[in-house]
């Protein structure tokens, strides 16, 4: 799924990310999905979508409690 979101950080960088490093890509889950609710926040409809895609599917998988 990181692979998948820096795909949208790529997409989106000059846009919505300007601010980030050029060689910057999210290496942790909280990572992407703060990346991911910049270009939410920054981007257009378009990347709105696609980020809020990915990031509703990072907090189901790595915010969930455990069963252990």
């Amino acid at each position: 799924m990181l692979q998948k979101v820096n795909a949208l950080v790529d997409e989106y960088r000059a846009r919505c990310l300007w601010f980030l490093r050029e060689d910057y890509y999210p290496r942790t889950p909280d990572e992407a999905c703060r990346v991911l609710e910049q270009i939410e926040r920054h981007g257009d409809v378009a990347a709105f979508q696609k980020a809020a895609v990915l990031r509703q599917w990072l907090s189901r998988n790595f915010n969930s409690p455990s069963a252990g």
